[in-house]
């Protein structure tokens, strides 16, 4: 049966809460303080035994300092207990009042003077008893905290005590992205050679509680078996994960965001991430599981459902946004998924993310292979070009080629600086490139100085194979192009919530740019082929249909088709039709009404003269705000705040400026509204000293070897930052294997020397 919290304004039950929830004290003058800062004439008239059996009320009302956890053995992974002096201060009692309409079966009391002067005096008196018993406050809090719970035997002690090492271990392994375990092709000395390594560097430098377990252990034996290294892994996975599922919870609002596919022992994984804005108002992407990629659509929602739900404890009905990284041949697939998890759960708006340019990500939806060709070449020259040699390489064959316009050559080096393959230009630069990265290419293959390993320079054989080929160039020319209509909306989008908003206002004209392109298709596909043919005849390729349709034609019997006809009917015309249908169903009506609510961050709204109409758009979120029926009367109020404040007032220029702001609380629908406008995947991420997470997981794998890549480690090594607690992850280890326990070896020590 769930508990229920006693205090008035409060809603939580303990089945839908991870919050812990307390007993009424059994003491009559501690419990009688409770029952008065609860504020309820109804639970006055109680006695103490009646409140302790039959009330509880949840942490939120206590002061975090009063609340602590302490490590049960064999029991649950920590016990949340207060310290025997605590006293609940932290209630709602008004909000009832800005929503008179709502039924309350608990009634907040009217306080006379008589009352409020009698619980003066008691306070005060309270204060002066706290004071003079203060020294001895930290020897009563640690005895009453422990004086209900079980006391562990020596040998338990010193058995948590090893647990706990070894998990600093697990804990360092991952942080520093060592392997535990090597492929098991590599080998087999060097099978879980770190961590052995790392348990014996421990044990003599004075790790005791390793040494009593591994003392008589020969130095060339493993200390644990792979199994219980495996089991320790999962163990601070999901530990880890869990500190991270309990904000989200706390949230309540988040929105999913895929990555590019991992394989894991030669399985297809989909990593995962929540968006998620934290108590302290800070949007927050975090790294949470990786997915098995296999099966179709139906399947694909149907295991993300339950992953979120039955595994991770959230709510699809919470979910306010979706963004999927796809490419190649999971592009088709993901954008059905997004399609079936926006019909059961409308709110779950699909919208490009903000760490991908919209013009690379429009690209990649477009399922015609010519273009995957393009997108999978470019994915790979960005890899390619990481290594400082080629880079010099490519800068070489620049300055050759420009030596009599250095200007021209000075701006295309800065322009194919680093992580050129992901800007918004980015098919501009590679049309400019495509002459001289063939150059490049030539030039590392032939590999004259042996610089390049093998490797490298098959790789420069096969990017230079690919971007020699006429339908490469047409599809290249095409899609700048093309693109171009969407590159200053691409950008915006990226920018500041000021860029986003007036982005969402500009889709008309975008749209229209697109439209007015594919009416004159004619004469814009003439002068685009056109510029194709001159890049083609600088790099010294013919100019032909792809060989593979001339032989369908030739076997269908049908004449020959010209080599313009050709590109305008199955290039030109595809790509164009797929970016606005793209477009228009990534900002549909619904995506837009949300984009258009960030007229609430005051910047924005100062920009429009204050003339603003959010309530036009705030249907969309209506069911998410606390007091949707005066939410009217509130954003004039917000209007009028910001219109008639001070000269020396700056308007927040951002939603995470605004939800900073100390007196928005008293707006609770608009800090609603914004806590779940930033979820949007399209927003940046604000105040981010570091690394995305998403970035964090691309560092992990270019620094692993493939096979020695592993989900938990990736998991712990992506959120190092994510506070971890050893106790935590030693009880959950007891509680999950308790045959490892000495107490649980003991009993079958016992029930044989008993059969004996």
């Amino acid at each position: 049966m769930p508990n229920f919290c006693a205090a008035p304004n409060c809603t939580r039950k303990s089945t839908q809460s991870d919050l812990a929830f307390f007993r009424f004290p059994r003491d009559p003058e501690r419990c009688r303080i409770w029952v008065e800062n609860c504020r309820r004439a109804d639970l006055e008239a109680k006695t103490s035994d009646q409140l302790n059996k039959h009330y509880r009320l949840c942490a939120k009302h206590f002061d975090p300092a009063m609340v602590c956890k302490t490590f049960i053995a064999f029991q649950s992974p920590y016990r949340t207990v207060l310290k025997d002096t605590a006293i609940p201060t932290i209630f709602d009692l008004t909000s009832h009042l800005r929503n008179p309409h709502t039924r309350h079966r608990k009634r907040i009391k009217e306080l006379t003077e008589e009352d409020i002067r009698k619980i003066k005096e008691r306070r005060l008196a309270s204060s002066i008893e706290q004071l003079v018993s203060k020294k001895d406050a930290t020897v009563e809090d640690s005895t009453s905290a422990n004086e209900d719970e079980p006391q562990l035997s020596t040998e338990e002690k010193e058995f948590r005590e090893y647990l706990r090492s070894l998990f600093e271990v697990v804990v360092m392994l991952g942080k520093q992205s060592i392997p535990l375990v090597a492929d098991k092709a590599s080998e087999a000395e060097h099978l879980s050679s770190n961590f052995q390594a790392l348990v014996h560097y421990r044990m003599n430098n004075g790790d005791e509680a390793l040494k009593k377990r591994f003392e008589a252990t020969a130095v060339n034996t493993e200390y644990l078996s792979t199994t219980q290294q495996s089991q320790l892994l999962d163990v601070c996975e999901n530990t880890v994960r869990e500190e991270m599922l309990m904000e989200v919870r706390e949230s309540r609002f988040f929105s999913l965001v895929t990555g590019d596919l991992v394989d894991f022992a030669n399985e297809k994984h989909l990593p995962l991430f929540l968006r998620f804005v934290n108590q302290q108002n800070v949007l927050r992407e975090e790294f949470l599981d990786f997915m098995l990629f296999d099966g179709d659509e139906s399947a694909l929602v149907e295991r993300m459902e339950a992953q979120l739900t039955e595994r991770w404890g959230l709510s699809m009905e919470d979910c306010r946004g979706q963004a999927h990284k796809a490419t190649g041949t999971s592009t088709t697939k993901m954008k059905a998924v997004a399609v079936l998890l926006m019909e059961k759960y409308p709110l779950a708006l699909h919208m490009p993310c903000s760490h991908m340019p919209l013009n690379i990500h429009l690209a990649n939806s477009l399922p015609f292979p010519n273009v995957q060709v393009v997108m999978e070449t470019l994915r790979r020259i960005g890899a390619f070009f990481r290594s400082q040699f080629a880079q010099n390489e490519l800068e070489k064959a620049i300055s050759t080629h420009y030596q009599k316009n250095e200007e021209k050559g000075t701006t295309l080096k800065q322009a194919c600086g680093s992580g050129w393959t992901e800007q918004h230009n980015v098919f501009d630069v590679l049309l400019d490139l495509l002459p001289l990265l063939l150059l490049c290419m030539d030039s590392i293959r032939d590999n004259d100085d042996g610089k390049f390993a093998d490797a490298a320079t098959a790789d420069a054989y096969s990017i230079a194979e690919t971007i020699a080929d006429f339908e490469i160039i047409v599809t290249i020319v095409i899609l700048k192009n093309v693109l171009t209509f969407t590159r200053a909306f691409g950008r915006n989008l990226q920018g500041e919530t000021l860029d986003v908003f007036f982005a969402a206002n500009s889709l008309t004209a975008v749209l229209h740019s697109l439209n007015e392109v594919n009416d004159n298709i004619d004469v814009y596909h003439e002068f685009w082929y056109e510029e194709a043919v001159s890049v083609a005849t600088v790099m010294e390729i013919p100019v032909k249909v792809p060989r593979l349709f001339l032989r369908k034609q030739r076997a269908a019997d049908v004449g020959e088709i010209q080599a313009e006809a050709y590109f305008k009917e199955y290039v030109t015309v595809p790509v164009i039709h797929g970016i606005m249908q793209e477009v228009e169903d990534m900002f549909s009506e619904t995506n837009l009404k949300a984009l258009k609510c960030l007229s609430l961050v005051p910047a924005v709204m100062g920009q429009m003269k204050f003339n603003t109409t959010e309530e036009n758009y705030a249907d969309v979120y209506r069911d998410d705000l606390p007091n949707p029926d005066t939410l009217p009367a509130e954003l004039h109020c917000w209007r009028i705040k910001w219109k008639h404040r001070g000269k020396e007032v700056r308007l927040p220029t951002t939603i995470h400026e605004t939800l900073q702001l100390p007196d928005v609380k008293f707006f609770p629908n608009v800090n609603s509204f914004l806590k779940v406008l930033s979820t949007l995947p399209v927003l940046k991420l604000e105040d981010n000293r570091s690394d995305t997470a998403s970035e964090r997981l691309q560092a992990y794998l270019s620094n692993m070897p493939v096979k020695q890549w592993n989900k938990s480690l990736a998991m712990l090594n992506i959120n190092t930052h994510v506070k971890h607690d050893l106790d935590v992850m030693v009880d959950k280890y007891c509680r999950l294997y308790p045959e490892d326990d000495p107490e649980a070896e003991s009993e079958e020590v016992a029930e044989e020397d008993a059969m004996k």
